[in-house]
C-alpha cells in the first residue's frame, strides 16, 4: 500500500510539471522507481509504459485548443518513431553513467540558454518549414528520438527547445507538439519495444497510469491557462533540475 501511494504521488507530481514544461517527467518518476528497488532496464521500461498516459492526458486538453497541425505532427511521428525503436534496443546495453553525464550538461545548458534569452519562445513566428529546414530539423528530431528510446530523463525538453529555436514556435505550441507526439506516440512505441525486450513492473502500472494521466491533463491545463511566460519559467526550472539530477 505504501509503495503504491509513493508511486501514485511521484507520477502525479512528475507529470504535472512535465506537462507544464514540455518534458522532464523522468526527473521524479524514474529515480523513484530506482529507489524502490527496480533494476535500470525494468525501471526504464516501466517508466516508458506509464508515460503514455501523460501524453493521453495532455492530448485530451490540447485538442480543445486546436493549435496542433496534423501535418507537422505526422512529420515528427515519422521521423522520430524509427529512432525511438533503435534507441530502445540500445538502452539495455548502454553504459548509463557517461550518457547521463553528457545528457545532464546538455539539458542544463538548454535551461540556461532560455533564462538569458528573455523573449525566447514568447512569440509564434514559424520558420524553416521548407525542404531544407525540415531535413535539418528532422535530423535533430531523429537524434532526440534515439535519446528518447535509450535514456529516460528529459528528452521531451530537447524536442521543445528544437521546436522553439529551429521552427519558430512559441512555448505553448512547442509543448503541445512535444506532449502529443513525444509523450503519447514516441513514448508509446518505446514502451512497447522495451516491454517486449525487457521486463515491466506491471503491479505498479495502474497507479503510474492514473498519476500520469491526471498530471498530464493538469499540467496542460496550467500551460493553456497561464501562457508562454509561465511555460518558459517552468521549462527553465525543470531543465536545470533534470540536468543536476543526471549529473549528481
Amino acid at each position: 500500500m505504501i509503495e503504491q501511494l509513493i508511486v501514485l504521488i511521484a507520477a502525479l507530481v512528475a507529470n504535472t510539471f512535465s506537462a507544464l514544461a514540455g518534458g522532464g517527467a523522468g526527473l521524479i518518476q524514474f529515480p523513484v522507481l530506482l529507489f524502490l528497488g527496480l533494476p535500470f532496464s525494468v525501471a526504464l521500461a516501466t517508466h516508458k509504459v506509464a508515460s503514455v498516459a501523460l501524453g493521453i492526458g495532455a492530448t485530451v486538453r490540447y485538442l480543445k485548443e486546436d493549435i496542433v497541425q496534423k501535418r507537422f505532427a505526422l512529420f515528427m511521428l515519422l521521423v522520430g518513431v524509427p529512432a525511438v525503436i533503435l534507441g530502445s534496443f540500445i538502452a539495455i546495453e548502454l553504459p548509463e553513467i557517461l550518457a547521463k553525464k553528457v545528457l545532464g550538461m546538455l539539458t542544463m545548458s538548454l535551461g540556461l540558454y532560455s533564462i538569458f534569452q528573455t523573449q525566447f519562445g514568447q512569440l509564434h513566428t514559424p520558420k524553416n518549414q521548407d525542404n531544407r529546414g525540415l531535413f535539418i530539423g528532422g535530423a535533430g528530431l531523429f537524434a532526440i528520438g534515439f535519446l528518447n528510446g535509450s535514456i529516460a530523463s528529459g528528452t521531451g525538453l530537447f524536442a521543445t527547445i528544437l521546436l522553439v529555436k529551429w521552427f519558430g514556435f512559441d512555448y505553448k505550441r512547442a509543448v503541445a507538439y512535444t506532449l502529443i507526439v513525444v509523450g503519447l506516440f514516441w513514448n508509446g512505441v518505446g514502451g512497447v519495444t522495451l516491454a517486449l525486450i525487457s521486463h515491466v513492473k506491471w503491479t505498479w502500472i495502474p497507479m503510474l497510469l492514473i498519476g500520469s494521466f491526471v498530471g498530464g491533463y493538469l499540467g496542460a491545463h496550467l500551460a493553456v491557462l497561464k501562457g508562454n511566460l509561465w511555460i518558459k519559467r517552468g521549462y527553465e526550472v525543470v531543465t536545470v533540475l533534470v540536468g543536476l539530477n543526471l549529473l549528481v
